[in-house]
Order: structure tokens, then C-alpha cells, then sequence
């Protein structure tokens, strides 16, 4: 099975954490708060409820805290429609991931409570009681690999799910505040990036990954050439080249009235997979992508403005078009 024939089947186990988000309203800032919005966070979720309003099936593997923000995570992928058997909630110290971020681009805030984090604990048993037959894709962010057990669980996923057939779709999502040392980062990133069908990353996270961020779109061609049918090098508001086989598709963004710089990763993954999923090329996958994020960096929250397939058609009917894209 190739990565697109995985794809296409449309059944996604995502493997990463789920959250609470609060922002202040009415683009305040934090300090200066007195009410606050409420929503589902953290990438994995985000994606998985992405997949969901376009249409496509989506499972998470996780772990919650005993608490009530973990029972709140909880009701939000119930209410999503994001498959939750495999969501462990477990008892101790361990908590699930808060964050607090502001809807704003002056002097935007964004303060992460992850001390201690509950989805660190996904663990091999975890893992290892999923029957991946049920699956066609399975999809990761990096964060998952910052702390063990959560790091051993997921590349024990990777070879279940490679067994069973499924591609490895994975977002390199480098979180510095994560990690132990850009060093332990760099290595492991690299690692799960050479066992990974298709990546998603931007030009500061392959740069990361070979040593200097001039040397990204190298690292990225040369994962394109060795191991991954499909990688996506992101480059912000100039686009993405995307490589895929022998082709290098450049593509542009769609400008947006930006209200925060948060989700756009997420509700582009979500875009891309679901585009192709649909049996779009890749081209036109890689935009639809592109728009989805800029739809969900002009509305509050994240979940909650990643768009359906209504909301993204519309988004594209009305839009002038996207930018032209970097030059190769």
C-alpha cells in the first residue's frame, strides 16, 4: 500500500495530545483579562477534529488526566466526533496539558502549562491493544517524542501500524519548551522523520533536523528522495514546496486577516489529508490545505474554527487566490 492508498481510506488513527485552551476575550491581553474563551486544544486533537468536519474518520491515542479538565477534553472529542477508545484518563500527578494564548498578533502571549503532562504517560500497553487493521493512516506531531514513556509507545506504534500496512504520516511540530535539549530533540525528530511515509514540517524544523536552517530545503529533498513518498516544506507567507516522488510543486498561501498565529499547522494537516483522502491532486491537496489554515488564523480558538468542507468551498469560491509560490 502506497501512502495515498492509505490516505485515501479515510480512517485515521492520530496519535498526540488533547487540551483546554482558554483566550481572553475581545483580543485582550491576559494580564488584563476578565473573561475567557474556552475550547479544545493541543495539535493531535485539533488535527483529528479537522479530519472530522471534512468529513473523513479520526481516532486518538492519548492519555487524560482523572480531573475535570480531563473529563472536559473528553466531552470535546464526544462533541467533535473524534473516537476516544483508546483515550486513557489516569490517577496521580500527571496532568492534562493547559494552555493560555491570546486571540492577537501585537505582542501576542501564549503561556503553556505541560509540567508533568498527562499524555506523556501514553504508554506501550497503550499501544500495543490497538488493532491497526482498523485503520488506513496513522498520523503523529513531534511532540509525542519529547518525553518517554510517550516516546517509546510511539515508535512501538510505528512499527504496529507499518506491519499492518499503514503509512506514517507525520507533522514535525518542534516545540523547544518540550524537550530536554534542542541536541535529544534534533536526534529523535530525525529518527521518526526516517521512518515516516509522508512530513509535514516548516523551514526552521527541517533546517532544525539537518543542523542549520539553510541546509532545510536540502534535508527536506533528500527525505523526499530516500524515504518519504511525500514532504511538505513549509515557508510561511512565501508558500510550500511540496516534493513528492520527482515532482517539486511550489505552491502559495491565501491571505488571510490574521486575529492569532496559532492552529494553522494543525488545520493545514487536516486540509491536506482530507483533500487527498477526497482524491484530489496533489497540488490542489496542498492549497486546499493552505486555505484551511488561513481560515482558522482569522477566528478565535482553534477546534472550533477549523472549517467543514461547506465552510472551506465557500472560503475558496469567494477568495481572489492564493499568492504565487517560492521560487525553486
Amino acid at each position: 500500500m502506497t501512502a495515498l492508498d492509505g490516505i485515501k481510506g479515510g480512517k485515521f488513527l492520530v496519535i498526540g495530545r488533547v487540551g483546554m485552551d482558554l483566550s481572553p476575550i475581545d483580543r485582550a491581553q491576559t494580564e488584563h483579562a476578565t473573561d475567557m474563551f474556552v475550547a479544545m486544544g493541543g495539535s493531535s486533537a485539533n488535527i483529528a477534529a479537522g479530519l472530522v468536519k471534512l468529513g473523513l474518520s479520526a481516532d486518538l491515542v492519548t492519555c487524560v488526566s482523572d480531573d475535570a479538565v480531563g473529563r472536559y477534553c473528553l466531552n470535546q472529542l464526544d462533541a467533535y466526533g473524534v473516537g476516544r477508545a483508546h483515550v486513557r484518563t489516569i490517577q496521580g500527578e500527571e496532568r492534562t496539558s493547559l494552555a493560555v494564548y491570546e486571540t492577537r498578533l501585537d505582542d501576542h502571549q501564549s503561556v503553556i502549562y505541560r509540567n508533568n503532562a498527562a499524555d506523556f504517560q501514553m504508554s506501550l500497553q497503550d499501544v500495543e491493544a490497538i488493532d491497526y487493521n482498523q485503520y488506513t493512516a496513522l498520523i503523529t506531531a513531534g511532540t509525542v517524542f519529547a518525553a518517554d514513556p510517550s516516546r517509546t509507545a510511539t515508535f512501538r506504534a510505528f512499527e504496529l501500524a507499518k506491519a499492518a500496512g499503514l503509512p506514517i504520516i507525520f507533522d514535525v511540530d518542534y516545540r523547544p519548551y518540550s524537550w530536554p535539549s534542542p541536541q535529544v530533540a534534533a536526534d529523535v525528530l530525525s529518527r521518526a522523520g526516517a521512518q515516516s511515509d509522508v512530513i509535514v514540517g516548516n523551514d526552521e524544523e527541517f533546517g532544525f533536523m539537518a543542523g542549520g536552517i539553510k541546509k532545510g530545503r536540502a534535508k527536506a529533498r533528500e527525505l523526499a528522495q530516500t524515504s518519504a513518498e511525500i514532504v511538505v516544506y513549509k515557508m510561511g507567507q512565501h508558500g510550500a514546496i511540496t516534493f513528492a516522488g520527482d515532482d517539486e510543486i511550489p505552491t502559495g498561501i491565501y491571505p488571510a486577516k490574521a486575529v492569532k498565529p496559532t492552529g494553522a499547522g494543525d488545520s493545514f494537516m487536516a486540509g491536506f489529508m482530507a483533500s487527498l483522502a477526497q482524491g484530489r491532486d496533489m497540488k490542489t491537496a496542498i492549497l486546499r490545505g493552505s486555505a484551511c489554515a488561513s481560515i482558522v488564523v482569522a477566528k478565535p480558538g482553534c477546534a472550533p474554527a477549523m472549517p467543514d468542507t461547506a465552510t472551506l468551498d465557500a472560503f475558496l469560491n469567494e477568495h481572489p487566490g492564493p499568492t504565487a509560490g517560492p521560487t525553486m
